[in-house]
């Protein structure tokens, strides 16, 4: 169901997500600059699940941060639908590591929030909320507060707080690493079919932050490996595993073994590396 979403496609060919050359330096405290990310170039098509993994602390929020507008490359460009990022843009969604509900709002409440803030009426606002509430199992909470749930209902909150809103890009930082192992793993489940069954046009396209190797070879159409920071791509694999999946079977799969371990002997290096110098500093 697509209720009058806003957002413009881009046109055939051109890139939903696009960073070329670009690098964010910022001021640390002591006035010495840091470089999160640097020479940075990757592009998202439209509609496809892009998974970013690389070392602790190597730029992979930062990525995101840049892509949603709320900070601003040192140098290069970030691109959406083919225009210059200036800015926060409504068909941009954000799922954050922490939960960003209003504690004092009911689930309902906090779910009708964004199209309202988009302009939505009350009673439109509330009919999408509801509606999203159901998909995501929680029609039976709209009453109560974000305390009163678990960590997965309020994940699941969170995911019905950003689909409501259609967004054409689904910007996700590490938004299920604080969740027990089963709860994650039917957290990513639930995402993937909210993904691919998000409105009547295509689904949306996404950058996904994690940690978990597994994680990203099970969601999606391609992992992107950063470099030690200063981050910057250092190899991408496709995912030629079939659709639709489920995340404790895909994971059996002898060819997710094998991605896994292509994969992490990419990744392994930086890790090393990453660690070395921590070993380093504390030296």
């Amino acid at each position: 169901m697509n209720h009058g979403s806003t957002h413009h496609t881009p046109p055939d060919g051109v890139p939903a997500i696009e960073l070329r050359g670009a690098s964010k330096t910022f001021r640390t405290p002591s006035g010495v600059p840091h470089t999160a990310v640097r020479d940075l170039d990757l592009a998202v098509a439209r509609g496809e699940f892009v998974a970013v993994v690389g070392p602790t602390g190597c730029g992979k929020s930062t990525t995101l941060t840049l892509v949603s507008g709320l900070e601003e490359p040192t140098e290069g460009e970030v691109l959406v639908g083919g225009e210059p990022v200036g800015g926060i843009r409504p068909e941009v969604g954000f799922v954050f590591q922490q939960d960003a509900v209003f504690p004092w709002r009911t689930v309902l409440s906090n779910v009708m929030a964004g199209p309202r803030f988009r302009g939505a009426p009350k009673a439109e606002a509330r009919e999408r909320a509801r509606d999203w509430l159901a998909r995501v199992g929680l029609a039976a909470f709209a009453d109560r507060y974000p305390h009163q749930l678990s960590g997965g209902q309020r994940k699941r909150v969170a995911l019905a707080q950003t689909f409501v809103n259609d967004p054409a890009i689904l910007l996700m930082d590490e938004p299920f690493s604080a969740l027990d192992v089963q709860t994650r793993a039917l957290m990513s489940d639930e995402l993937l079919e909210l993904w691919g069954g998000a409105g009547t046009g295509t689904a949306a396209s996404v950058v996904f932050v994690t940690h978990d190797l597994e994680e990203a070879i099970a969601l999606a159409d391609k992992v992107v490996v950063m470099t030690a920071g200063p981050a910057t791509v250092k190899q991408v694999f496709p995912v030629d595993l079939p659709r639709p999946r489920k995340v404790e079977d895909v994971r059996l799969q002898p060819r997710f073994v094998d991605l896994y371990r292509e994969i992490w002997s990419c990744l392994g290096e930086e890790v090393r590396i990453t660690r070395e110098r921590g070993a380093a500093r504390v030296a």
